[in-house]
């Protein structure tokens, strides 16, 4: 019995030793959880930075059919290679309705080919002028058989329009053309019908070159036309032209070239008879730009490159200028995101974007006027902050 108790002893001592041999083995591991444990550290998944696109952002102009061809392609660049994030939608309802539109604060910028007026600043305080191209005016006409390149002095296109002069072969235009023999038709005039920052380009240079022109009618987006049909925009104008003859009437260079149109060559200040092509154009910019330019708040009111006094320069040439609000925050709905890509993308348009100036029949800007741009956008804010450029 005794024997008995003793093996039963040994077999219980044995037993907890080998229990805390086992013990101590189990504790001496380092800890590790069941897998998976709600408390594990999470996998690290390999992502891109940022994590989330950028937000769609939706921008929104209105104004100057003039430099739509331009502007148009440079939107379609900047959304489709730059910022597709981004869209930007412009209505070419003219430049008269941009500046309206502006005013309403129903768009975030707009398009005029005229500079605001005294009135207009008052209108629209805070407003800054962005020149965003500079583009040629021309007189187009609808004469069979008779090409591109008939001469017409800035008098004789003022009597046209004015109605003093109603015939083709009026002795004024015939003695300017004596290769030519001109036809006994009425001039049919054909002249904008909306409020046209083209029509402002148009009837400042006749204002320059016609007493008479100054007198009776004046400069202005509209006008009170003397003789003539309207009708809308560059595209509308251009369509009776060339569709009609014996018409004349004024469109924007790349309208005229889209549309195969014939053009007048017109005696400049100097006394040569130019054809609006980019290199006129250009020569009319610099030589203009060069004598001193205001800031982008500052009016542009009195600021034009009609007649520039350069021998090669086409004499009926202008700025085309995007406007906004200087202080976006009061414009409604401006966010700080969306008021970064407005500037953003006036940034672009007047660096990358004038790439695409010259292929379309516009003069890219020169440097000193790209220099003034950077300074008036940079100066543009939102809650008085500035804002990237990119």
């Amino acid at each position: 019995m005794k024997t008995a108790y003793t093996i039963v002893i040994a077999i219980v001592a044995i037993a907890i030793i080998a229990g805390g041999i086992v013990s101590y083995s189990f504790l001496s591991q380092p800890a590790t959880s069941p897998s998976p444990s709600p408390t594990a550290t999470p996998t690290q998944t390999p992502t891109t930075n940022p994590t989330v696109a950028p937000t769609a952002v939706t921008l929104t102009g209105a104004g100057a059919t003039f430099p739509y061809p331009l502007l148009s392609s440079v939107i379609t660049q900047y959304v489709n290679d730059v910022k597709p994030n981004v869209q930007v939608n412009y209505q070419a309802i003219g430049s008269g309705g941009g500046i309206s539109a502006l005013k309403g604060k129903t768009i975030d910028f707009a398009g005029s080919d005229a500079p605001l007026s005294a009135s207009d600043m008052a209108d629209v305080p805070n407003a800054l002028h962005i020149p965003e191209t500079i583009g040629a005016v021309t007189v187009a006409y609808n004469l069979p058989d008779v090409p591109t390149g008939l001469h017409l002095t800035g008098q004789v296109i003022a009597d046209i329009f004015q109605g003093t002069i109603t015939k083709w072969n009026d002795p004024a235009i015939q003695s300017l053309n004596s290769d030519l023999t001109l036809p006994d038709k009425d001039i049919l005039v054909v002249h904008r019908s909306d409020s046209s920052g083209t029509t402002f380009i148009f009837t400042g240079y006749l204002t320059a070159v016609s007493s008479a022109w100054d007198t009776a009618v004046g400069q202005g987006k509209s006008v009170a036309w003397p003789v003539g049909i309207g009708s809308s925009g560059n595209t509308g104008v251009a369509s009776v032209v060339t569709g009609q003859s014996y018409t004349i009437g004024y469109v924007e260079l790349a309208y005229a070239l889209q549309n195969s149109m014939t053009v007048a060559a017109i005696q400049n200040p100097a006394g040569n008879y130019v054809l609006p092509t980019l290199e006129a154009t250009t020569q009319a910019a610099q030589s203009m730009a060069s004598a001193g330019l205001p800031t982008g708040a500052e009016s542009w009111a009195n600021v034009n490159i009609l007649n520039a006094p350069d021998a090669q320069a086409y004499p009926i040439v202008s700025f085309s200028y995007l406007l906004v609000y200087k202080e976006l925050n009061v414009v409604p709905g401006m966010t700080e995101a969306k008021a970064t890509e407005l500037v953003q993308f006036l940034w672009y348009v007047v660096h990358d974007g004038q790439q695409l100036a010259s292929g379309l029949e516009y003069a890219p800007l020169p440097a000193n006027v790209v220099q003034l741009n950077e300074a008036t956008i940079q100066s543009i804010t939102f809650n008085g902050q500035q804002l990237p450029t990119s």
